[in-house]
């Protein structure tokens, strides 16, 4: 018979337990149903952890901001001054003229450029500013259809009651860039402001699929375009830790869970993902041209001057008068292009591995992190003036600007700040700090012991297509903060290396492409009106069974020498031991 005290004890651990997976529970609930926003649901356990007994209240509150919350802050005012001075538009422009205006070769361009724009900035921001120069480039395609009098043969039949509507550029809510010289037959151009992320009025789509496209196969391409910048976009939120929150997320979760590991950093993560995302891209690419442009790639992608038609030319001379418009190159530009070359070096130089890095140069270890180098060159371009000094004095009062005023201001930063994905980051935080104190995760890898004779590819794999699966109906950073203590105690009892399971995970919650809720780029390619739900849905299942694949693939290749993920780390078996006893 045991003993009151230990009865006692007994019981008060079966219900920090229970307590546990209720808080956890509830607030996955609203994350799920999104009954309240995302960010008011990841304040749950900030009061009822306190309540129950879990977690003390400055314990819970210290959860909401951690390291990853000041690199983020970092990340955000380059950001803000990138977009502020016009950069991501010039090397999105630069990049569509280098591949030319041949179907295939302009949907790569935009591609490249989209990826790239997305391993700094959000996935949400990257599609918002390369929508409107892609936008301006179909209308380009479309208008000088309409003049060249239905040339090809397949001509798509509209409705009749929509012959006297206005062409698909009036339609477009999110296009800032002007009519191209378009003349329409309906009303003129509506004039709609900037608006947030927003599920797409489905009248306004109806209308503008409804529209007249000059051929089927510029329906096609329009497509086609559309669906790569949102997977593009996606794809480039991969390769860096700060591409996207939920990589974010996945960084904190595991130093803390796993303080001895030193095994992820900016440098470990591109090594790994970054070709990742080059497979991904080529085969995405392949994927959306098979689908809707067909297997003529020497029609599509050829070079030549010759092979180009007239509206080809068009839009190439299109896309060079926007980026003529921008001028020369700017100081400000200048600023922020070298400031975002150095911030790169300097997370890449930190703790590379292979060499000694700068934190070496320091007597004390370990007190820098990503973080320092990103807010110190974020507070950096609040002090440094946006106006090349110039010790002449010249007369300002008539312009009205001020010489001394900073690369980015606060406002500037605001405007870009997430803080609700900081909150809800902070959430799951708080929600996995629960789930050690209390035992839970432990108890959930118990209750797992009968998986262990599956190797560990299939875990990996049956762990993928879970959350896969998962994040097409729900948020990305909830789907991911649900999952990562459970996968954690999965690979604990089954003697996995948890990076085995928690790095392919964490990429494959990246991949709901399917519907337009999956994520909010989806829902702005969806709002332009150019594809369907079930092409979204037909495209997004290629993409999402070729991220899968090649997540595995590089999980069981070159992921295995990069993380040692052929035995039960130490550090991991130390966390094992502690959360038994």
């Amino acid at each position: 018979m045991w003993c009151p005290e230990w009865r006692m004890m007994f019981v008060v651990f079966v219900l920090q337990e229970a307590c546990c997976a209720y808080v956890l529970m509830v607030t996955a609930v609203y994350w799920v149903s999104e009954a309240v926003p995302l960010g008011a649901a990841a304040l749950v356990p900030a009061f009822l952890y306190p309540l129950f007994g879990v977690l003390k209240s400055s314990e819970v509150a210290a959860e909401y901001c951690k390291d990853t919350t000041l690199l983020l802050m970092g990340v955000i005012c380059l950001a803000a001054s990138i977009e502020k001075w016009n950069l991501h538009k010039r090397i999105a422009l630069r990049m569509v003229m280098i591949a030319g205006a041949k179907p295939g070769m302009l949907v790569l361009g935009f591609m490249c450029c989209t990826v790239f724009l997305s391993m700094w900035l959000s996935n949400t921001s990257t599609t918002a500013m390369v929508m409107p120069i892609a936008e301006a480039v179909l209308q380009q395609l479309i208008c000088t259809g309409l003049a060249d009098g239905h040339e090809d043969s397949e001509t798509m039949d509209a409705p009749e009651e929509d012959s006297g509507t206005s062409t698909l550029w009036t339609l477009n809510p999110w296009l800032h860039a002007e009519n191209a010289n378009c003349q329409t037959t309906g009303s003129p151009m509506l004039e709609h402001p900037q608006i947030a992320v927003e599920i797409p009025n489905l009248k306004r789509v109806k209308a503008r699929r409804d529209s007249q496209y000059p051929t089927k196969r510029d329906h096609m391409i329009c497509k086609c375009l559309s669906l790569s910048i949102t997977y593009a976009a996606t794809i480039g939120g991969l390769i860096t830790i700060t591409g996207t929150s939920t990589n974010l997320i996945f960084a904190e979760q595991f130093n803390t869970r796993y303080p001895e590991a030193k095994m992820i950093n900016f440098g470990t993560w591109f090594i790994f993902s970054f070709p990742i995302a080059i497979i991904m891209l080529v085969l995405t690419w392949l994927w959306l041209h098979f689908l809707f442009l067909g297997c003529n790639f020497r029609e599509t992608c050829s070079l030549s001057k010759k092979r180009k038609t007239r509206r080809e030319m068009m839009s190439e001379r299109r896309i060079h008068e926007e980026y003529e418009k921008l001028g020369p190159i700017s100081y400000p530009e200048v600023v922020t292009g070298v400031f975002f070359i150095l911030m790169t070096l300097l997370w890449f130089t930190r703790e590379p591995g292979f060499v000694p890095g700068w934190t070496s140069l320091f007597e004390k270890k370990g007190y820098r992190t990503d973080a320092t180098v990103s807010v110190l060159l974020g507070f950096l371009l609040f002090l440094i003036p946006a106006r090349l000094p110039s010790f002449k004095k010249k007369n300002d009062e008539s312009s009205g600007s001020d010489p001394l005023a900073p690369m980015i201001t606060w406002k500037d930063f605001q405007r870009l700040m997430p803080w609700e994905i900081v909150i809800l980051v902070g959430g799951g935080y708080a929600l996995a700090a629960g789930c050690k104190v209390s035992g839970l995760s432990m108890w959930i890898g118990r209750q797992l012991e009968p998986m262990s004779g599956l190797p560990p590819w299939a875990v990996t794999l049956l762990a993928c297509l879970l959350v896969s699966a998962v994040t097409e109906f729900a948020s990305n950073p909830a789907t991911l903060t649900v999952f990562l203590p459970i996968l954690s105690a999965l690979s604990e009892t089954l003697l996995i290396n948890p990076l085995h399971t928690l790095i392919p995970s964490t990429m494959c919650v990246s991949f709901g492409v399917m519907l337009p809720v999956g994520n909010p780029p989806n829902a702005i390619v969806f709002s332009y009106g150019h594809v369907k739900i079930s092409d979204m849905v037909k495209a997004g299942f290629g993409v999402n069974l070729i991220g899968v694949a090649v997540v595995m693939l590089a999980i069981t290749t070159w992921g295995v020498p990069l993380f040692n993920l052929t035995e039960f780390p130490v550090w991991a078996m130390a966390r094992n031991v502690t959360g038994s006893l």
